[in-house]
């Protein structure tokens, strides 16, 4: 039995909240901004997961596709602009928070986790495992077992969240993680990273008769659509929603680049950086 996201969703909010009480130092205008990100992110997350968006993608090609967007390209870079990591460590008791960084730091195991994070956060690495996963869950057959099956469907959506939180954690600077590229060649990121969605929604655009038998078989589809109109608009969603966050993530980018000098909300701030 999955765990309700809702019950998800209300602990990590929790979790944030209590973790940024009593915080001192930096600008509280940019943490409310950075706050403010991360809520939007957690609403993000339980819109794309809860009724009525979940039980429309189950007759709806273009829903289920407006569901992996959300996973990929909004939920992420939300959660991440709000730096949750050290701040949702923060409510542990002291003691459990010192044993878990001694053990990162001298334990047995230390070297090997933290060479794995600092391989699977390397832009290309994550861009793989991103672009793998969305290939990977596209295939009919598994889309299908997704679509039929809760625990396929969980499994799915863990490997979206977890793979795009691996892509975009880096290139947004979410301690702990730092990025080891300069803002052009992270602008380069994130319009590579658009790539595999544009290959799929010209795929899904092309086709001449429907792809997925589990939406094809369907006797009713949302908005009563036929099968290969419902699969257009899914190729839709797909190219155009699912550019808009890369695009603004480039653009972004590469201001910084022609502008180094100027400020953003996406500057280090010490007091975020704590994690004992």
């Amino acid at each position: 039995m999955s765990v309700p996201p809702l019950l998800v969703c209300a602990a990590a909010a929790a979790l944030y909240a209590l973790g940024g009480k009593g915080r001192v130092g930096g600008a509280g205008r940019s943490r409310r901004w950075r706050a403010l990100a991360f809520y939007a992110g957690i609403v993000a997350l339980l819109a794309a997961l809860e009724p009525p968006f979940d039980t429309l993608a189950d007759t709806s090609f273009a829903m289920h596709m407006g569901q992996h967007v959300l996973l990929l390209t909004v939920v992420p870079p939300l959660l991440l602009l709000g730096r949750p990591w050290p701040r949702m460590w923060m409510p542990f008791p002291v003691e459990l928070r010192r044993s878990a960084a001694r053990g990162l730091a001298r334990g047995r195991w230390s070297a090997p986790i933290r060479l794995a994070g600092r391989t699977v956060t390397r832009p290309p690495v994550a861009l793989a495992l991103m672009s793998a996963a969305m290939a990977i869950w596209h295939v009919p057959s598994l889309y299908g077992a997704a679509v039929d099956g809760e625990a396929v469907h969980v499994l799915e959506h863990l490997c979206f969240v977890g793979t795009a939180l691996l892509f975009w954690a880096p290139l947004l600077e979410a301690p702990p993680v730092r990025a080891r590229v300069d803002h052009l060649r992270r602008a380069v990121w994130f319009g590579l990273a658009a790539v595999p969605g544009w290959i799929l929604a010209i795929v899904l655009a092309y086709a001449s008769s429907p792809l997925y038998p589990v939406y094809a078989s369907l006797p009713r589809r949302a908005f009563g659509l036929s099968a290969i109109a419902d699969q257009q608009l899914a190729a839709g969603v797909m190219w155009v929603p699912g550019s808009i966050a890369y695009t603004i993530a480039f653009v972004v980018f590469v201001y910084r680049w022609l502008e180094p000098a100027a400020a953003t909300p996406l500057d280090p701030q010490p007091e975020e950086l704590s994690w004992t």
